[in-house]
This record gives structure tokens, sequence and C-alpha cells, in this order.
């Protein structure tokens, strides 16, 4: 009896090397039982779509949470896992995102960065409109602050996609869909770029349609700028096609007879109504000062710069306004060039050769009214009869020999008598000047051909 009991009162140290021994089995392989079931789990979701999924085993439960975009969707999902071999429970922690109401989304630029935001119904949406504003706007920021949310309206992804693509062509502004209305507002970065805009946002998916358009166009710039020290006049900014742009340039030619044109323009559209009628007085404005700088910016035209004598500058104004089209408006800032140093007679003899020698005093055709573009030049003339104020000066007019030769006559002293009473109106003394008429006797060139005729065509200067 004492052998029997002193036998069975050992089995509980049995019991405990076979606890022991359980509890090492269970420490060693629950982790990989609850690395299976969560494998298997990921693997029953990976065809469903789910934002911030987290699925946490313990032992063989799961502790399942997420995001889903629809009620069935999430009931799908959790059914998904419910279903994986091996998973005992699943603790359903899942929930659907907000509805947006109304599903609002809005792209906008400012000077650094592209910003998205507002609503976005799939993560894959949300990842494809980043990208997109990213390839549009290569090397700009693009921050994403789009958040996911139900209740976008049908093809909404397509109507986005198309509003990405037109935030290149703002400067700044900001484009927001707010269901299927769009509204837009901000300045466009180029010419053209409103009206590009207006035609991409005609294939708006069918159900959009544009709330508001408040895209305003850029200023329509056209520059001139009159560099006495390099002799040139540059021309920059826009034109509204290339017949104006022609039309312009040959202007700018007659007008600067002693400047090279630098033409830059661009043609484009958006030129507000009489732009041409506007810029072509503005150039013969400009070419009456000594340096300056015109500046015409939608319906303001802004001329600066030195006049090369005390009474062109109200007459540069006066007649600037009087050419201006209906609605067009001036702003003139001159002041008047430092007058030059007086000179001799035969100084002042070659002064008016020289500059007779790159162009000519121009009239309308068969008759004394002096041609604008001649404004520049006859500027120059009376700044040179200033620089000799004791000089006697005679004013001859010429003529080629066509027509009858009475009428060429009397035609060549009507322009010698414009021509004085130019220079008068200018302040200088009309004793000054005597005016004489000497119409195809004394030509240049030879009148059989157009070329010869021009130069017999004339307006001399002789100082008595």
């Amino acid at each position: 009896m004492r052998g029997l009991f002193r036998s069975s009162g050992q089995w509980w140290r049995g019991a405990i090397i076979l606890i022991a021994l359980w509890s090492i089995a269970a420490w060693t392989t629950t982790p990989d039982v609850e690395a299976d079931v969560a494998a298997r789990s990921v693997a029953a979701l990976k065809s469903t779509v789910l934002d911030k999924a987290r699925l946490t085993p313990v032992g063989r439960d799961i502790v399942f949470s997420a995001d889903a975009f629809s009620e069935e969707g999430r009931r799908s999902a959790v059914a998904a896992v419910e279903a994986v071999p091996g998973v005992r429970l699943v603790v359903d922690q899942t929930r659907l995102v907000p509805q947006a109401t109304p599903f609002v989304w809005s792209i906008e630029r400012d000077v650094v960065r592209v910003t998205l935001a507002g609503s976005a119904p799939l993560p894959a949406s949300r990842a494809r409109l980043a990208d997109a504003a990213r390839a549009e706007l290569a090397g700009v920021e693009v921050a994403d602050r789009m958040t996911l949310a139900r209740g976008a309206p049908t093809r909404f992804d397509a109507a986005a996609l198309l509003l990405v693509d037109q935030i290149g062509k703002l400067k700044e502004g900001k484009i927001t869909l707010s269901d299927t209305k769009v509204s837009l507002a901000g300045m466009a970065r180029d010419l053209g770029g409103r009206e590009a805009i207006g035609a991409a946002l005609r294939n708006l998916p069918e159900g959009y349609a544009v709330a508001a358009n408040d895209i305003k166009a850029p200023p329509y710039v056209f520059q001139a700028n009159k560099d006495p020290v390099a002799s040139t006049l540059t021309l920059t900014g826009y034109v509204p096609d290339n017949n104006v742009h022609a039309a312009l340039a040959a202007a700018a030619g007659r007008k600067f007879f002693s400047e090279k044109v630098v033409d830059q323009l661009k043609a484009s559209i958006g030129a507000p109504q009489g732009f041409a009628g506007a810029v072509a007085p503005a150039l013969g404005a400009l070419s009456r000062l000594s340096t300056g700088t015109l500046v015409v910016s939608d319906r303001e035209v802004r001329l600066s710069g030195d006049a090369l004598f005390e009474a062109a500058v109200s007459q540069i104004r006066s007649e600037l306004n009087k050419d201006m089209p209906q609605g067009w408006t001036v702003k003139a800032e001159l002041s008047v060039k430092p007058a030059a140093s007086p000179v001799d007679a035969s100084v002042c003899q070659q002064l008016f050769d020289d500059l007779l020698g790159k162009s000519t005093v121009r009239f309308e055709s068969a008759s004394a009214t002096i041609d604008k573009d001649s404004a520049g030049l006859l500027d120059r003339l009376i700044e040179t009869a200033m620089r000799c104020p004791g000089a006697s000066i005679e004013v001859a007019g010429h003529t080629d020999s066509d027509g009858e030769a009475g009428f060429n006559q009397a035609l060549s002293e009507k322009r010698a008598r414009a021509v004085v009473d130019y220079m008068v109106r200018a302040g200088l003394t009309p004793e000054r000047f005597q005016a004489f008429g000497y119409g195809s006797r004394i030509p240049l060139a030879g009148n059989d051909s157009d070329a010869g005729k021009a130069k017999n065509r004339r307006i001399d200067f002789v100082i008595r």
C-alpha cells in the first residue's frame, strides 16, 4: 500500500510536464497560424476596392477594419474574409466612406503650385487625377489634398480629367466641379487661352454643363521701343493676323526712316476692336520723338519719350487723341529733348542733305496734303532749322514728268508752301523761308521708271 500511494502521489509531476509541452507548442505555433490566416485573408481581398484596409489576426480570429465605397462592397469584403479557410471569427469594424452632398472637386493654380482638393470617388480616381496634373504641368509642384467620398456623378473621372487638361492654359485660377456643374475663374496664360478652354469644355461628358466661366484673357499688348543709340525700332507683342502684321511693319518702315526695324511681333486672336486703326497713328506719334516707348494695352495707348521741340508736344497729344478710334484712350507722358548746339550754315546744309538722303517728304497723290508718314522726317528738319537760326532757307518742290507741265508747276509750288506752313506752325519765323516750285524741270533721275519718278518727286532744303 505505501508503495502504491507513493507511486500515485507523483501524478502531478507528469501533468506539469504535459502542460509545459502544450504551452511551448502553442507559443511556437500561434504566430504561424496568425500569419497564415492573415495572408489568406489579404489574398481574399485582392479583387475588392477598399481604403485604409487593416487585418489584425488574433489566433484564428481576424479583426477587420476598412473604408468601403458601397454597402454591397463592404458586405462582400467581410464575407470574403469569413470564407477564408482557417478563420474562426471575423470582428467586423468596416464602415462606409462619407457621403458628399454636393460632390465637389477642384483644381487650383497659383504662382507656385497646383492644388487638387475636394472629393474623389475611388483611390484609383484620386491617383489618376494627381498623375494627370503632374503630366500636364511638368516641373510644377502638385499638392494632393483630395479626400475620398461617395456620391460622385456618373462619368466623374472623364469630366475631371478634361478639367485637369485645362489648368495648363491658366496663369492662375480655379476650376470647380460641383456634381455636374463646372465653374471657372482666373487669368489665361496666353492670348487665345480663354477661347481654347471654352472650346475644350464643349467636350464635357453628357449631362455636364458650364455654370460659370470667368476666365479672363491677359492684356493684348503691342509695344514699340525707339532706341536712338542703337538706331533701332523694336516691335514686340501681338497683332491680330498676318495681314495686319505686314501693314504695320510696312508703316513702321515708312515712318521710321533712319531706324532699323526689329520685328518680333506674333499673330494672336483677342485684339480689341479698332486695333490697327489705333496702332498706326500711335507709331506715327512715336516717330516724332527723339527717344520713346509706345505701349498699346487693350484699348489704351501709352506714349512716353522726348519730343524734338516744344511745340511738338501739344501737336502730338492733340493729333493722337483725334486719330484714336472710338472707345480708345491716350496717355502721353512727353518731355522735350534738350536743344542741340547751334551750327553754321554749311553744317546746317549738310544736316538737311543727310536727312533728305534717307527719306523724302511724301504727299497724297496729286495733292499738296502732307502724308502723315512724313511727320517724323519733318520734325527732324524743323530741329535742324532751329540749330541755324540766322540762316535763310529755300524750300523747293519738284515733281516727276507725268501730267501737264502747268499742273506740275503749280503742284510743286503748293507742296513747297505746305512744308513751309508746317514749319512755321512749329514756331519758326516765316521770314526765314521762301517756297519755290520747279515742276519737273530739275530731275534727279530718268522719268522712264517708277523708281526714277519717285526720286524726282521731292522737297529740297537749300541754305541761302
